[in-house]
């Protein structure tokens, strides 16, 4: 029955125009997923089953339940699903589970209003729900939005928003299997979902793709996924985390994490740190004498300069009267700053009245790229900004595609923003990093969260940058492990 599902998939999915796919955030489970999802569940045998697959799509998740089930429990399971064009073949799928004796509603109705109104009456009828929910944006003064807030629930996808009105939907100990994007583990969009997942469910295994485009390869998502076993109510304890390079699960390496390396104690934000492997990373071993970014007396911020809006004030060319440089992520080599460059970007920015609140007095500073290609090696790409490159300018733009370290909008010393940059290119903070990012974006609220080493230890690395001409990933990392 399951291999019916799959069939569906590729058929049937295959053949939904890819606008009404994204018009719907929907994406179907693979068969192998499916199956890998409901094994995850510990289910008692004749325990009764009320089970809810939000976005149920062509069925394969509640199939792979229904086929592990096996009549070893009643169930009823209620399905929700409002795409008319596959609710006949949804129908289809479930229906030779129906013959079983199993219990099965599929309802048209939009998981969104139906679940709101669960949660505000306080319902809380599901003992198991399996989940890979619709994604997509939602805009704030959306219908969806306003009524996830009646629930109570502020966020910015239909992903969340399914998944934390089924949180709310489960009774005490009900268990929830899901697959979703890992972008909710980090930033502030995220942060009331997080919270209510973590002050309501206790987190029991996490599943890892290596391979970024994988879980989903048929439907060309780009956006790295992660598969969650969550229970309501539960005591968290470790957390088993398992890895696997693809859909295939032929490779599936285990090992458990404590509960305190992936959502860190002091962590207001509630970042939840996706760990690679079940050892300390070079990072933690490291950094023994660690700082916070506040404690260190610096801030990180987003480039200023929107090139778009501010068309009318930029020039190819530098040195022309009333202009400064302006910067931009392909200014920025190693840890080495080359201005002007030929290409398509341009170099130089009109400074007067109307500019000057969006520009930075000429200095040293430490830079970090915001966006990397899919195909580079490394997420995290930091450079330096030198003065000594850029003349006799008073002040420099910085595009928005750059985060900048400053003192309070002031430069730095040499010594310190060679530190700040070499850090940031070790293997030890790009495996962090993607510990807990799941995409290629880096933001300044990432930046901020980061652990750093003590002021004493930075300007040590950035007195070894100032000495060397050799910035391989190799030299970088054997200078920072030094500093254990």
């Amino acid at each position: 029955m399951l291999d019916q599902a799959e069939y569906k998939r590729l058929t049937v999915a295959g053949t939904t125009d890819r606008k009404k796919k994204s018009a719907l955030g929907q994406f179907m489970t693979p068969s192998t997923v499916a199956t890998f999802m409901a094994d995850l569940f510990e289910i008692e045998p004749r325990d009764p089953i009320h089970l809810l697959d939000a976005g149920a799509g062509l069925g394969a998740l509640s199939s792979a339940f229904l086929n592990r089930i096996s009549g070893k429990n009643p169930v009823r399971a209620d399905l929700f699903e409002i795409d008319e064009h596959i609710i006949p073949h949804l129908s289809e799928v479930l229906a030779q589970h129906s013959e079983q004796g199993f219990d099965i509603s599929i309802r048209q109705e939009d998981y969104i209003e139906v679940g709101t109104n669960m949660a505000v009456g306080h319902k809380r009828p599901y003992t198991h729900a399996i989940l890979n929910p619709p994604y997509k944006k939602i805009a704030t003064a959306s219908w969806h939005r306003l009524e996830l807030r009646r629930a109570g629930l502020e966020t910015v996808n239909l992903y969340s928003g399914f998944v934390g009105l089924a949180i709310e939907a489960l009774a005490r100990g009900g268990q929830m299997v899901v697959i979703i994007p890992r972008s909710f583990t980090n930033g502030p969009y995220y942060m009331p979902f997080r919270k209510l997942l973590l002050s309501l469910c206790a987190i029991r295994r996490m599943h890892l793709f290596d391979a970024r485009n994988k879980a989903f390869k048929d439907d060309a998502v780009l956006q790295e996924t992660i598969i969650l076993h969550l229970e309501r109510d539960g005591t968290q304890g470790d957390v088993q985390v398992s890895r696997s390079t693809d859909d295939s699960f032929d490779d599936i390496e285990l090992f458990s994490v404590p509960f305190t390396e992936i959502v860190q104690p002091s962590d207001r934000d509630q970042f939840i740190h996706v760990p690679l492997n079940g050892d300390i990373s070079a990072l933690e071993q490291v950094l023994l004498r660690r700082a916070s970014i506040s404690e260190l007396g610096l801030k990180v911020s987003t480039g200023p300069v929107v090139d778009f809006r501010m068309r009318e004030y930029l020039h190819a060319a530098p040195g022309g009267p009333g202009t400064i440089p302006l910067l931009y992520p392909t200014h920025f080599r190693d840890l080495r700053l080359e201005w002007p460059i030929d290409g398509k970007k341009p170099n130089a920015i009109t400074f007067d009245d109307d500019t000057a609140k969006w520009m930075y007095p000429n200095g040293w500073y430490a830079v970090c790229r915001r966006f990397t290609a899919k195909e580079e090696r490394r997420r995290v790409v930091a450079g330096v900004i030198d003065p000594r490159v850029l003349g006799e300018a008073v002040a420099i733009g910085i595009e928005n595609h750059v985060n900048v370290y400053h003192l309070g909008k002031r430069g730095m010393s040499e010594t310190l923003a060679k530190g700040i940059a070499t850090y940031l290119n070790t293997t030890a903070v790009d495996e962090h990093f993607r510990r807990f990012n799941g995409h290629t974006q880096v933001n300044a609220s990432d930046l901020k969260s980061l652990p750093y080493p003590i002021l004493a230890d930075l300007e040590k690395l950035g007195t070894w940058a100032i000495q060397t001409n050799d910035y391989s990933q190799d030299a970088i990392d054997q200078a920072f492990g030094k500093l254990s």
